[in-house]
């Protein structure tokens, strides 16, 4: 009799506090979403159109917030290789993207050529009209491009200046710039009398026009590879943004900002 009624104590009283104590974790509770703060290393030339891109992605993705490192492909990816904390790396060409891949800090399966671009010889808009195509830019005192090393769309003009042959006739008139975004400058400024960007820089400036359209075949495919950094500390959360990036959502916002989707 009194052995029933210890455990009839016992029962008791385990049950009184398993009532305190709730419902285990996980039982009925959904855990919720954690917060992450990613930095995107991305091409000076994508800034607008990404910046749209990010208030679209952020309004569905409460959780996720999108640090921009714009600048020249070339040194983004020096930083990478240095060990800069980078979630996604969105290049404005091939090689610096192959060099991470290289190097084996890009994740296999997010990684895709995205976009393409067009390179344009521009002017500024109130100028005297002296330069109306390739060929006239002998006639400039001087002429903006990205460091060839560094900045992809410098690559593009050399290449493009030294198979129209004139690339030892404008090498004394060039300046110099650290991304194709100061190019931009140089011209709207009137601190240079011609430069060469992306169409998609030309088009975010009322202060100059396009003097003309560089031939494709006058320069490496201009490309724009994206990838996520495999040594990102939110690997979940970059591959949601990675996703929406290349999505027709997203394809369309780049579209509308002068871009055209990678054959």
């Amino acid at each position: 009799m009194r052995k029933m009624a210890w455990l009839v104590a016992v029962f008791l009283l385990f049950g009184l506090y398993g009532c305190d104590a709730g419902p285990k974790e996980g039982a009925h509770q959904k855990k919720p979403a954690e917060n992450a703060e990613l930095t995107v290393s991305a091409a000076a030339s994508l800034q607008e159109a990404l910046e749209e891109a990010k208030t679209a992605f952020e309004r569905k993705h409460p959780n996720i917030r999108i640090q921009y490192n714009f600048g020249a492909s070339g040194a983004l990816q020096k930083q990478i290789s240095q060990g800069a904390p980078v979630d996604l790396f969105f290049s404005a060409a091939a090689e610096p993207f192959e060099e991470l891949k290289k190097e084996g800090l890009i994740d296999s399966k997010h990684e895709k050529t995205v976009l393409a671009n067009e390179l344009v010889l521009i002017v500024p808009k109130q100028g005297e009209g002296a330069i109306q195509s390739l060929d006239d830019i002998t006639r400039a005192k001087r002429v903006a491009i990205g460091i060839p090393e560094s900045v992809p769309a410098g690559m593009y003009a050399k290449q493009t200046l030294e198979k129209a042959g004139l690339w030892e006739q404008v090498k004394p008139k060039l300046v110099y710039a650290k991304d194709v975004r100061q190019v931009l400058t140089y011209v709207e400024t009137g601190n240079v009398d011609a430069g060469f960007v992306y169409r998609t820089d030309a088009l975010v400036s009322d202060k100059v026009k396009i003097a003309a359209a560089v031939p494709d075949g006058m320069h490496d495919p201009i490309v724009y590879p994206l990838g996520v950094v495999n040594q990102s500390q939110h690997l979940k959360e970059a591959g949601a943004f990675y996703d929406y990036l290349t999505s027709e959502q997203a394809l369309q916002i780049f579209e509308q900002h002068g871009f055209r989707p990678s054959r």
